[in-house]
């Protein structure tokens, strides 16, 4: 058996390759952002053609760097942002157009049409998830309806769907070559168009989409060992390493900390945040706007479920800050700004630029910024920027809550946003619980390397997993019960400030 395993982590900001050990231990990633494309207020595309060359380049270049060679992988897993749509024509390899990302809002009448006509209640018994702009389904039909020529291409065989763990799969294992057309249960499960108890795609709800079958990828396990086949030996590996699992990133990150057993939670902090709570093989209904999503299926293994809350955008409100109002210059210069003041100074910023999703899922809400006096300065932005991040976990940790029963005595975190420690020492005030970073803290990419690892045998199994994760640092609450609770009361006060802004039908 070679000696590592590897995971590509394509993300919604950057794609990176990591090299893991038989430890878990991290040893080699490279790593590229690429263009975030905003054509339109809403909508929120990316260039599949980078995402692809930026996939390769990080490939080589993290071999280059260590040495290694494709023969002393193991195996390789695949983790990917989820939701984002790809639509390109398999004989040629170019998409159709660019790919439209899980933040975009274009498909929101879609989405309410689907609501406002009854259908909405037969996509929720089936698929967990609620008619929102965020899921693939009406991506695919926009691009379907609204780029020239896609629709009698779809009917020829001659363009084909994928959210980027297919494309990038299909470009790894060959592309024009003969590269699979595949995807795991975890990205089926967030189209929209695939029933949670047949682990299938539905003609029924594909009907709603007028999305062809034949468009679509086949749905294997997250972890097999057969399924998704090699890497092409002409492309970035040099050479042919199996590809054993995939998984959303979402689902990577909570099999990445071990949350094996129903109960055990993770808030994962990055574009957006996303927490995800353990069901087991039971799938729990939400009655307090989360999601029901399928955690992970390893092999012939039944399927385990989770119940999810979704928030659309925490890390890259910092990044606008970066970015747009160039209030900063990277993304670590914000806690230095941010420590430089006690509190808020009575302002909150409610990043709703996509609209809010769980616990609200309000798509005709825009970002705030309220509270503000001539007393505010930089500072008091940056630090309601990262409290922002910790109220909309909060959120969801109550729904989740209200939901399940299960009451948290300690927040699992992971993700880019974990290195700033004044935002970990906000959301365990916030929460009024302790929050435990583990040491590998990128365990989106840790997740897709266990499940790969585990479907070639490299790991025994999810016991062996347990014994490598082990805790960087704790954060306890410092505020006192009426401190958080004022502070949970002005966001909610700022929350109902951002609604109605943008309308749909």
């Amino acid at each position: 058996m070679p000696d590592f395993v590897g995971a590509v982590d394509q993300g919604t900001t950057s794609t990176r390759f990591m090299i893991f050990d038989h430890e878990g231990a991290e040893v080699a990633k490279y790593q590229l952002e690429h263009e975030q494309l905003l054509p339109r207020a809403g909508w929120v595309e990316h260039n599949p053609i980078e995402i692809w060359t930026r996939t390769a380049a990080v490939i080589q270049s993290t071999l280059q760097r260590t040495g290694l060679h494709d023969t002393d992988l193991a195996a390789v897993g695949v983790t990917n942002q989820r939701e984002t749509t790809v639509v390109w024509n398999p004989r040629t390899g170019r998409p159709y157009y660019n790919a439209i990302v899980w933040q975009d809002t274009r498909t929101d009448r879609i989405a309410a049409a689907l609501e406002r006509d009854g259908r909405g209640q037969v996509i929720r018994d089936r698929t967990g998830l609620r008619p929102e702009a965020y899921f693939s389904g009406g991506k695919i039909q926009w691009i379907l309806e609204n780029v020239d020529g896609v629709r009698e291409a779809a009917e020829r065989g001659e363009a084909v769907f994928g959210t980027t763990d297919t494309w990038t799969l299909w470009n790894l294992t060959g592309g024009v070559n003969g590269g699979a057309h595949v995807t795991d249960v975890t990205n089926a499960s967030r189209t929209m168009l695939m029933d949670l108890d047949t682990l299938d795609w539905d003609d029924e709800l594909l009907s709603f989409f007028g999305v062809p079958r034949a468009m679509l990828p086949r749905i294997l396990p997250s972890a097999d060992p057969s399924g998704y086949g090699v890497t092409f030996p002409y492309g970035p590996f040099g050479g042919q390493v199996p590809i054993a699992a995939a998984l959303g990133d979402q689902q990577a990150a909570t099999v990445g900390q071990v949350c094996f057993a129903p109960g055990e939670a993770k808030n994962t902090y990055g574009t957006g945040n996303f927490l995800l709570l353990n069901t087991g093989t039971d799938r729990v209904r939400s009655e307090s706007g989360l999601l029901t999503t399928v955690a992970y299926k390893f092999g012939d293994q039944p399927a385990v479920f989770a119940l999810e809350g979704s928030i659309a955008v925490t890390g890259s409100a910092v990044q606008w800050l970066r970015d747009q109002l160039h209030v900063i210059t990277s993304a670590a210069q914000s806690e230095t700004l941010a420590r430089q003041v006690r509190d808020n100074g009575g302002i909150y910023f409610v990043p709703a630029f996509s609209g809010l999703f769980a616990p609200y899922w309000r798509a005709d809400a825009r970002g705030a910024i309220v509270g503000l006096s001539r007393f505010n300065t930089d500072a008091h932005l940056a630090r309601a920027t990262l409290e922002a991040i910790c109220y909309q976990s909060r959120d969801v940790v109550e729904a989740m809550q209200e939901d399940s029963g299960v009451i948290l005595d300690v927040l699992k975190v992971d993700g880019g946003v974990t290195a700033n420690d004044l935002c970990m020492q906000l959301q365990s005030d916030i929460l009024g619980v302790p929050v435990s970073r583990p040491t590998v803290a990128e365990t989106t990419a840790l997740g897709a390397a266990y499940a790969a690892g585990l479907a070639v045998g490299y790991w025994r199994d999810t016991d062996e997993l347990r014994t490598h994760w082990a805790e960087d640092r704790r954060w306890r609450p410092e505020w006192s019960e009426e401190q958080r609770e004022q502070g949970y009361a002005g966001w909610k006060k700022a929350v109902g400030k951002a609604f109605g802004w943008s309308e749909t039908d």
